[in-house]
């Protein structure tokens, strides 16, 4: 994940462009060669491509910020989100999202979308040099405003920030900030999302450590499955230890979401070949068997795409949920 500074480097003026002959004063700009973040500002088509969509839309608040340099006008709901490193699983932005208060210059465009509020000084807070709203309020924002896979990532996430140490959540963190975004959905009883958004906020975990682990805790409690522990701890080979994704205790197995990076992403390697960094998840898989005497079963994005697509990902290792649906309290999500 790139900072805001790091992306906004890739930013090139038009009058850049046109400087240094990569286009000609009054004539289009290659699609094929630049790709447009907003209007006179653009980006190698290369880097736009690479990047992932988060870092994409980190560009195009960027971007904003250099014509938004008011004072008043604060980046909030998704474009705050990834200012502040939340996921935003498979949700694309449309539109960079600002609020401002009632009477401020400026209306929404194809490119903006402007949230009319007054933010008390207690939800605004500058990250990366950035007028953003709070964490708290970003997330009860995002709650209440995007799909549910996506509010949930972020709220995870946020948590995670609020009250994660290490691996370990500490359980008076963790109601201290649940208090806060119930009190926001008490004093907006009716407003657009609140439902769902109080059942986020009692479903949300911060121990989980990617999109994709949330969105499978979703899919268990949706399929019937008790609620999974998460990051368990075991003790790993050598005296040290080793953490697993999720404890099924019901069904007696462990679920491991395997998240793409931790076989591309050099950084996550840590300067292993991909064939070792196999090698030594099925040592590790191996050990964990051994350890416990339960299975470990393993699934990848595409395995997440839909519910049904989990449900059979989970068959395929046998696995069921142990009683019907109906029989387990449904939490509206």
């Amino acid at each position: 994940m790139a900072t805001i500074g790091e992306l906004t480097q890739f930013l090139i003026p038009r009058a850049a462009l046109e400087r240094d002959g990569d286009v000609r004063p009054g004539r289009t700009v290659d699609e094929g060669a630049f790709h447009r973040v907003r209007k006179g500002r653009f980006v190698r088509a290369s880097i736009w491509q690479r990047l992932y969509p988060e870092d994409r839309h980190r560009l195009e608040v960027a971007a904003a910020a250099q014509d938004l340099a008011d004072g008043e006008a604060v980046f909030s709901h998704e474009s705050a989100a990834v200012i502040w490193g939340l996921p935003l699983y498979r949700h694309v932005p449309d539109r960079v999202h600002v609020t401002a208060p009632e009477g401020h210059r400026g209306t929404s465009s194809a490119v903006v979308l402007r949230h009319r509020l007054e933010l008390p000084p207690e939800d605004i807070a500058e990250v990366h040099g950035l007028r953003v709203t709070s964490l708290e309020r970003t997330a009860f924002d995002v709650a209440r405003t995007l799909p549910t896979t996506a509010a949930l990532s972020c709220l995870d996430a946020a948590m995670a920030i609020a009250c994660v140490r290490e691996h370990d959540m500490d359980p008076d963190e963790a109601e201290s900030w649940r208090k806060g975004l119930r009190d926001r959905a008490a004093a907006a009883p009716g407003g657009r999302g609140i439902r769902r958004a109080r059942a986020l906020i009692e479903f949300a975990d911060g121990r989980a450590q990617l999109p994709g682990e949330s969105v499978s805790r979703l899919f268990l409690h949706r399929l019937g499955f008790a609620p999974p522990r998460l990051q368990v701890r075991l003790s790993g080979p050598n005296g040290g230890w080793i953490w697993v994704d999720l404890g099924l205790d019901d069904v007696g197995w462990w679920g491991e979401f395997d998240g793409k990076g931790k076989y591309v992403d050099e950084a996550q390697r840590s300067g292993r070949s991909m064939e070792q960094v196999i090698y030594d998840e099925k040592r590790r898989e191996d050990w964990i068997r051994a350890r416990t005497s339960r299975g470990v079963a393993r699934w990848r994005s595409e395995d997440i795409r839909s519910l049904d697509a989990f449900a059979a990902r989970l068959r395929a290792f046998g696995i069921r949920p142990p009683t019907a649906v109906g029989s387990r309290p449904v939490i509206l999500l």
